[in-house]
């Protein structure tokens, strides 16, 4: 791997040597995690006797081959992820805005400004997008997208739903009676029953990619019908295959599969992945709704995925060894808007806002903290007290488990832009349990806990180390203490304290904490760009996630000695490995060829 070393007498000069006497010469300073502040105009290229700026991504990657030890085919997809990565950025440069102005913008309007994944290199590639799909589908471009409406004969398709909702109720609230009308009289048409068919809309890239070519069958012999485009104009949010409602808010957002490649995986919907969002969905929903510390004390808002329809396709289906992505081609998750749950002056975004700087150099956090009169480490104790209490009771009291990164975390505020509480989306496909059961799990169902991904306690502790520290906190400390003053381990002290009051708040879950060890000196490194750079060949498996998240070393955790005293507190009860126990529905489960169990963290 490429490991700098330091690059001469000056503090914080770096260089990094590779073979053919070529040396990368940078300034940079040391942060949590192992975390390198790099001082981007300081990167110089020298070889063959000459040093200049270093301003080509790819020729790092070119001149580190050998180090790396990557072959040919992985380098040339490589430097396709990262040419198209790069083009997005480009754009996100081209429409930058000031601060302020970021900080004015509305949840959907803020999608367009987000810069991806902060732990990936390679994190807007979006492989499969031509460049004038890219000027339509994604979400920097702020295009308005239709969504193609289909209908399936109901013996090829699936509907899921929570209790109490059906097709007929979904689609009223989804389709204005005339257009419904217009609809039907296409089934008709073709000779068919529009009771008898499932409805359901397709990402127009999705329609010409996949469904005209692949469904040709179906569509021919009238098992499949296409209804028209939608009437309502949609925007792709960051996940870019979740559109949000532009004309209708108050509609569903709907999560639609595209044969594309990014940040590691193809981005199908499966039928696990699809069938179980409704069924999570209530029964988290119960969980909430009947533990007042969630309900009440934290009013942490869980964005359902309401409905689900799943469509297998008839040759496909039968080919279960076939790589992942010809078995998530056709379906689509109806989930709930985070506006449905605003009180009166409160404002969304997602958490992963909280990194953005403007074009003017202010950080957007910086712009909220001086909105809301509050000095800068009371505005984080409100948001880290938004934030953290929802996340530990689930982990803790019903050892249910997600990814809730940047872009999963919704976080609202009142009308002075105090954080309040927080929105959590896109679980359905992350949940993930212990590898025994316990009572609350009781209300799940057995299939749908038989087709969960089960882990250890401490694996699925990632879910606060990994996704929220090392692939947040991470990135924001360096923000705060350059814009708001607040030094790294200050911060790291500020987070202790809303996990260290959970702790005292709730004592006869001891045995627990020390299950998870959230506490503990050091954790896992998960290698998110060692995966995507080393996997080659991981794209085409029948299994997309055959195992827990790739790790390589360990780091120090922060949490472990950010006692507000400055002493290391005694680490929970029960600081061993979990006792084992059966599983009650028979032997842990491997991961089904479904979700991005990770792929956030």
């Amino acid at each position: 791997m490429l490991v700098p070393e330091p690059g001469g007498d000056l503090p914080g000069r770096w260089r990094i040597r590779l073979p053919g006497e070529v040396e990368y010469i940078f300034h940079a300073r040391r942060g949590g995690f192992g975390a390198w502040r790099v001082d981007p105009a300081s990167i110089r290229r020298r070889a063959d006797g000459r040093t200049v700026p270093a301003t080509d991504p790819t020729r790092l990657v070119l001149d580190a081959r050998e180090t790396l030890g990557l072959s040919a085919p992985a380098l040339a997809e490589l430097v396709r992820d990262l040419i198209a990565t790069q083009v997005a950025d480009a754009r996100l440069r081209a429409t930058a805005l000031p601060a302020a102005a970021l900080a004015d913008l509305g949840h959907e309007e803020l999608e367009a400004h987000q810069t991806g994944h902060p732990c990936l290199l390679l994190n807007k590639g979006r492989l499969g997008f031509s460049a004038s799909d890219a000027d339509r589908y994604t979400p920097e471009a702020a295009g308005d997208v239709r969504p193609v409406w289909i209908a399936v004969a109901a013996h090829a398709a699936r509907f899921t739903a929570v209790p109490g909702l059906d097709t007929t109720t979904l689609l009223d609230t989804e389709l204005d009676a005339d257009t419904r009308a217009g609809f039907a009289a296409r089934i008709t048409a073709r000779g068919g029953d529009p009771d008898g068919y499932v409805w359901l809309p397709v990402h127009p890239f999705q329609f010409d990619e996949v469904v005209r070519p692949l469904y040709a069958g179906p569509l021919a012999d009238g098992t499949m019908v296409v209804l028209g485009d939608s009437p309502d104009r949609y925007r792709p949010m960051q996940s870019i295959r979740t559109l949000t409602n532009v004309d209708r808010p108050d509609r569903h957002n709907v999560k639609l599969p595209l044969m594309i490649r990014n940040t590691l995986v193809w981005r199908g919907l499966s039928a696990a992945q699809t069938g179980c969002a409704p069924v999570l969905t209530t029964w988290l929903g119960g969980l909430r709704d009947t533990d007042p510390f969630l309900r009440d004390e934290c009013r942490v808002v869980l964005l359902g995925e309401v409905a689900s329809v799943t469509v297998p396709h008839p040759v496909y289906a039968e080919l279960p060894d076939a790589p992942y992505r010809w078995h998530e081609l056709l379906g689509a998750i109806w989930r709930e808007p985070v506006h449905r749950h605003l009180d009166p002056g409160e404002r969304a975004r997602t958490m992963a806002t909280l990194l953005l700087e403007g074009a003017d150099g202010r950080a957007v956090i910086a712009e909220l903290v001086a909105r809301s009169g509050l000095t800068a480490r009371d505005w984080l104790r409100a948001y880290l007290r938004a934030l953290l209490p929802p996340l530990l009771h689930l982990l803790y009291r019903y050892g249910a488990s997600f990814t809730p990164h940047g872009e999963n975390v919704v976080l609202i505020s009142d009308a002075a832009e105090v954080p309040t509480r927080i929105a959590v989306k896109d679980f359905g496909a992350d949940v993930e349990l212990l590898p025994f059961d316990l009572p609350e799990y009781a209300d799940l169902p057995a299939d749908t806990r038989a087709r969960l991904h089960r882990w250890p306690a401490r694996d699925l502790a990632h879910s606060i180390l990994s996704a929220i520290c090392a692939g947040h906190f991470r990135f924001l400390t360096d923000i705060v203490e350059r814009h708001l003053g607040v030094p790294e381990a200050d911060f790291w002290r500020l987070v202790r304290e809303p996990i260290d009051a959970y702790h005292r708040r709730f004592p006869e879950l001891a045995e627990r904490f020390g299950w998870f060890d959230l506490l503990a000196p050091e954790f896992g490194r998960v290698a998110l760009n060692r995966e995507q750079l080393f996997g080659f060949g991981f794209h085409d498996r029948a299994d997309r996630d055959a195992e827990f998240d790739v790790m390589h070393g360990t780091v120090a955790n922060p949490l472990h000695t950010a006692a507000p005293t400055g002493t290391v507190p005694p680490r929970p009860v029960a600081d061993g490995p979990v006792p084992p126990r059966p599983v009650a529905d028979g032997p842990v489960p491997p991961r089904p060829a479904s979700g991005d169990a990770g792929r956030g963290r």
